[in-house]
């Protein structure tokens, strides 16, 4: 209790909002510049079991933005590093690891088992990949991207509102056709982005506030001028 005393005194979460907490499975799809800031701070709120997929390797490059780690960590397995990150920063919570790329031919399976699916991957065909099998599990998919200075979150598939990622990018193919998005970035874009998509995860598991569902967040982080759209 002592642990999240500081978010439990807040009556959206209280001790009840924590015990769904602790009772929620919530799968993060790519553990890079997104899915760091997404799991630490899941892990640090007491989300009792988190999935992480991704297939790739720690690279030095990805050390400018992600935080989950380390120098030391360069060429290991990105779900192993981030698991034993996450399960030292908080012991208490369950993680499961997948080493592989998520795919037509496991989506099912695995959106199947959790109960919020959190985007922190960079392409196109994935999310729409996440969004039509969330769609048809019924299950919420917080949705986050980022380019250089910007970034955007929404929330699909979920309430009355409910969109999913073929409202915002409804030519598939000419939206997979598009020139890969220029790989810049920023460290605290992902950071700032993926703040917001586990703030919304939080709500969606306590039921407070309200959620980005029907709309669509987005900032500029020269500006920092932010809007809320309506999908």
């Amino acid at each position: 209790m002592n642990r999240y005393s500081r978010q439990i005194s807040l009556p959206e979460i209280g001790k009840d909002g924590q015990k769904k907490l602790q009772e929620a499975r919530v799968l993060i799809v790519g553990v890079g510049g997104l899915g760091s800031p997404v799991a630490l701070y899941l892990a640090g709120a007491g989300v009792g079991t988190l999935g992480l997929i991704d297939d790739d390797v720690v690279s030095i490059s990805n050390l400018q933005r992600q935080v989950l780690y380390t120098e030391a960590e360069v060429g290991q397995s990105k779900v192993q590093c981030a698991a034993k990150r996450l399960q030292a920063l908080n012991s208490g919570i369950n993680l499961e690891i997948y080493p592989f790329r998520l795919d037509r031919s496991n989506a099912g399976e695995l959106i199947g088992k959790y109960d919020i699916i959190v985007d922190g991957c960079d392409n196109f065909a994935t999310r729409y990949l996440l969004s039509d099998t969330c769609a048809s599990w019924g299950k919420a998919y917080v949705y986050g991207a980022i380019q250089g200075l910007t970034g955007q979150v929404s929330v699909f598939c979920q309430g009355e509102h409910s969109r999913t990622y073929r409202d915002l990018y409804p030519d598939e193919q000419g939206t997979l056709d598009m020139p890969a998005p220029d790989n810049s970035v920023v460290g605290t874009t992902p950071a700032v982005v993926g703040s917001l998509e586990a703030n919304e995860v939080l709500k969606l598991i306590c039921g407070y506030g309200e959620t980005l569902a029907g709309k669509l967040w987005t900032i500029d982080l020269r500006t920092m001028q932010s809007y809320i759209l309506s999908i």
